[in-house]
């Protein structure tokens, strides 16, 4: 019996010692594990392919055991169907894209706009105006070109109205400068550099979207917003006055079996390295606050529910105080928080409206500059000001709707030194 009893203490100790040297293995893997994720973005010339390419920079400076391959792609449908495929593992959509049953919602990035762009001796003043006319589309399988039909069927413009040929958004402006098309059609974020070189030519204009409110009934993922005035040439407006368009918006998705963790780590990247983001890439100022993540209409992903929810308190605290007297205290002192409230809203309004009046000011010294040094100078205070807004934007000291209004001036002035450059680069050539 003895004998029986140490062989039994053996075999326990021994599978024991084999579950605990497991585990061990299993640690030291997942410590030193490299997540390699792949995300589909767009063409290489593209906002998606930029924004894609910030994220990897950033992500991998500060988290190397996560490695992102950016991937060029057609566009957001087929982002989808490679999300859900299993062929990569995240990717950049339009927030239009039907969902796939296996993707799962990351954050809502920035708003993407319709630009409508016609050569000025075309005859083209709105959509209707397509007929017998010949008009550049993005590829098939991006966004853009799925968006298009709808959008031109609203107006009652039928395949056969008008020759339509999609092709490569670099193709697409060669064809609209050497006149073989009349028109292009891209959704693509506030001051694309592309779009701004076409209609600093002068021979472009960007055409209004109207009918918002009517298109909306069919496609209510559409915004509502402007094109504001000037905002791609500050010198000479264009467009010459703020243009009605509509928006969708730029979302990043991933497939429901990405680690949680990868996911969180990158939902962290987004929100928390916001400074390091702008420098690899502008845009990325604009990504939009967590709450706009958390209502896409398809679910979250876990990783990602995981970094919104982390500073969340536990249900006891958070509804203790409602059950106690302290509810009947908070109705009395209503009054008194809402005061508060109205005078911190217009304190975050100062301090931006602070911050426009800045570049305001820099953007009149621009006009007036006279060397490529002082364009540089100026430059350094208009990254100076972005960056302390940001800081602000974090910290609650301007909200985020006044950051959206502090964006348009700040790209204004940027494309007026971009112009102010050319010129200046221009008569130095001149010179014997």
């Amino acid at each position: 019996m003895q004998k029986m009893g140490r062989v039994i203490l053996l075999f326990v100790v021994s599978f024991s010692v084999t579950i605990a040297i497991a585990s061990a293995i299993q640690l030291i893997r997942e410590t030193s594990r490299v997540h390699v994720v792949r995300l589909a973005t767009g063409s290489p010339s593209g906002e998606y392919y930029a924004f894609g390419d910030a994220i990897e920079q950033v992500t991998e400076a500060h988290f190397p055991k996560i490695q992102i391959e950016v991937l060029k792609s057609p566009g957001s449908n087929q982002n989808m169907e490679d999300v859900q495929a299993g062929r990569v593992d995240m990717a950049l959509v339009q927030n239009d894209t039907p969902v796939q049953p296996d993707v799962r919602a990351v954050a809502q990035l920035y708003p993407e706009m319709f630009h409508f762009i016609v050569s000025k001796d075309a005859g083209i003043d709105s959509i209707d105006d397509l007929r017998g006319k010949r008009i550049a589309l993005m590829p098939e399988g991006s966004g853009s070109y799925a968006l298009f039909w709808p959008l031109s069927q609203h107006y009652g413009l039928t395949p056969a109205d008008f020759q339509s040929t999609p092709m490569p958004a670099k193709e697409a402006y060669e064809s609209l400068i050497a006149g073989r098309v009349d028109a292009l059609f891209r959704i693509i974020g506030l001051g694309n550099e592309a779009i701004g070189d076409l209609l600093k030519t002068g021979r472009f204009k960007l055409v209004p979207i109207a009918q918002i409110g009517a298109l909306q009934l069919s496609q209510p993922y559409l915004q509502s917003t402007m094109i504001p005035r000037g905002s791609y040439d500050g010198a000479i407006p264009e467009p010459p006055q703020d243009l009605p368009v509509v928006a969708v918006s730029a979302l990043l998705i991933a497939h429901q079996d990405l680690s949680p963790e990868v996911v969180k780590t990158i939902s962290q990247v987004l929100y928390e390295y916001r400074n390091e983001l702008i420098s690899e890439n502008p845009r990325t100022a604009r990504i939009q606050s967590p709450e706009a993540s958390q209502n896409l209409g398809f679910p979250m992903h876990p990783g990602a529910s995981a970094y919104f929810n982390q500073d969340e308190p536990s249900f006891f605290v958070q509804y203790a105080e409602p059950m106690g007297l302290l509810l009947s205290v908070s109705i009395l002192l209503f009054s008194g928080v809402w005061q508060f409230r109205l005078w911190f809203i217009g304190r975050q309004k100062n301090i931006a409206d602070t911050y426009n009046l800045e570049i305001l000011d820099l953007i009149e010294r621009i006009e007036e500059a006279q060397t490529l040094q002082e364009l540089h100078e100026i430059r350094q205070k208009l990254f100076g000001i972005l960056k302390q807004v940001v800081v602000d934007l974090d910290i609650d000291r301007i909200s985020p709707t006044a950051f959206q209004s502090f964006t348009f001036p700040w790209e204004v002035a940027i494309t007026t030194i971009r112009h102010k450059e050319f010129m200046l680069k221009n008569a130095q050539d001149r010179l014997p």
